[in-house]
C-alpha cells in the first residue's frame, strides 16, 4: 500500500467540503489506491493527468467538479509509492495546484 502525506492546504481546503464529497473523494482514492497496488494505469474514471503547466503535480477527478492535486514524493517505505495530497475541492484549486 502506498504511503501519503497531506499538506496543510489540503487538510484546509477538505475541512471545506461538504460529507458527500468527502464521501466520494475517499471512494475515488480506493480505487487510485488499487491502480497504483496493482502497478496498471490509473482508470480513465479517475481522469489522472498532469496539471496543465506543470511536470511533477497531478490532478485526479472524483466528481462532476471535484478534483484534487497531488505528486509522488520520495519512498518512505522501500518499493511503495508515496504521494503526497496538496489540494482538493472544485476545477477552481487548479489555478493555484
Amino acid at each position: 500500500m502506498p504511503t501519503y502525506q497531506r499538506l496543510p492546504r489540503f487538510d484546509h481546503d477538505w475541512r471545506e467540503l461538504r460529507p458527500a464529497e468527502q464521501k466520494r473523494f475517499r471512494v475515488a482514492v480506493a480505487r487510485f489506491v488499487e491502480d497504483l497496488e496493482a502497478g496498471r494505469p490509473f482508470r480513465p474514471g479517475l481522469r489522472v493527468k498532469a496539471v496543465q503547466g506543470t511536470s511533477a503535480i497531478m490532478e485526479m477527478t472524483f466528481a462532476p467538479d471535484g478534483r484534487a492535486t497531488w505528486q509522488f514524493g520520495a519512498e518512505v517505505k522501500a518499493g511503495q509509492g508515496h504521494v503526497v495530497w496538496r489540494r482538493i475541492g472544485t476545477h477552481d484549486i487548479l489555478r493555484s495546484p
